[in-house]
């Protein structure tokens, strides 16, 4: 659907907004938050056989179906306006493009389809804590040559969906410099914990290896350059991402606005509230703009589509966390309650606008690739 119609992306947009309103509805994050895995494995199937969002961006030649990132854009902003709790991101969106990115077609045979059709559940373990790739973070993963083959050794914190995965791409400090390497999440000397972030929608772990057998995925000493590429494409869909979140909470807060009452009006009639819905609806659309152009770029290969991506992220993120406080605000006493959904799209908004580096982080980038 690379390249579809205006008519066939809001036919896509309207099928997956019903799905998730029917199988995925507050009540439902809320109960598979609370869970270990923090997804519901019946939910993932039906995503897989009925959707097949798996394998929506991934090529026919692997088991997906190949559609572009402007299509796939369209899938991250659904499954943010609504919440939904599923290791899409992890698996189908850094795992699967970090294993396309380093370009191994061995390996992207045997792995990808069944990343593709949901029934292998990747993550990646390489992001630092502070997210995105910092090249100090390759040192806590030494891998080593022995006669059975290559090891691990080391831990990773901050590994999204650890719990559930099934496999794991690390990277790893080896002879020949940052290398990639693929872990069964079953191999011998693999230890992984549950951690307490605070966007329950999303969980992390931390995941230890001790040599640990592995297997070297792309050329050695190119894991850098891999992770690289493959958070390009991960950038924008993590900014769709916000963008889905975001647009809802504008619309909650309007909903609000327009029912709650104070000195005999509603407060949707009062100027100060009209301007910070309209603030929040400028970053939406800014931002929904940029995410645009950037998915449009990657799909064209165009030379700007890396300097986009980070426009993309910076805006989204900026977008989003303005979005879900102002949300809080507007809502008032009732925005601070467990009962209201407007904390659940807070702490999404502040966890997710780190997942892959913070917003200044990405300016910075821009702004160096542009020589400044």
């Amino acid at each position: 659907m690379s390249g579809a119609s205006y008519e066939e992306r809001r036919a896509l947009r309207e099928s997956l907004r019903a799905f998730f309103a029917r199988y995925s509805p507050e009540a439902e994050v809320r109960r598979v938050m609370a869970t270990d895995l923090g997804y519901d494995p019946a939910l993932w199937r039906r995503m897989s056989d009925e959707l097949g969002l798996p394998g929506f961006a991934l090529p026919v030649e692997y088991g997906g179906s190949g559609f572009g990132v402007g299509e796939l854009q369209i899938v991250l902003e659904e499954m943010g306006r609504a919440l939904v709790c599923a290791p899409f991101l992890s698996s189908a969106v850094l795992a699967a493009n970090t294993l396309l990115a380093a370009d191994d077609t061995e390996a992207c045979a045997e792995l990808l389809p069944g990343i593709a059709d949901g029934t292998r559940i990747a993550t990646l373990a390489a992001l630092g804590a502070a997210g995105g790739y910092d090249s100090s973070d390759v040192f806590e993963i030494v891998a080593e040559a022995t006669p059975g083959g290559v090891t691990l050794t080391g831990r990773r914190t901050f590994v999204p969906d650890a719990l559930a995965a099934d496999l794991f791409l690390v990277t790893a400090t080896s002879d020949a410099g940052p290398a990639l390497y693929a872990v069964e999440a079953r191999a011998p000397g693999v230890c992984r914990s549950a951690l307490v972030t605070l966007d329950g929608t999303r969980k992390q772990g931390s995941v230890e290896f001790a040599q640990t057998p592995a297997r070297l995925i792309g050329s050695p000493g190119q894991g850098r350059a891999a992770l690289e590429r493959a958070l390009v494409v991960s950038s924008v869909a993590l900014a769709a991402e916000h963008v889905g979140g975001a647009r809802r909470a504008l619309e909650m807060a309007v909903e609000y606005a327009k029912v709650r009452e104070q000195f005999g009006r509603v407060i949707g009639s009062f100027q100060a509230i009209k301007h910070r819905c309209v603030e929040i609806l400028l970053g939406v659309e800014a931002a929904t703009s940029t995410v645009t152009a950037a998915a449009a770029a990657i799909d064209s290969h165009s030379a700007e589509y890396d300097q986009l991506a980070h426009l993309a992220l910076g805006l989204a993120a900026d977008a989003y966390l303005y979005a879900v406080t102002e949300n809080i605000e507007i809502h008032g006493g009732i925005g601070f309650t467990w009962e209201s959904a407007a904390h659940l799209y807070y702490k999404r908004g502040v966890t997710g606008t780190v997942t892959l580096g913070s917003p200044a982080a990405h300016r910075a980038a821009l702004l160096t690739s542009m020589g400044r």
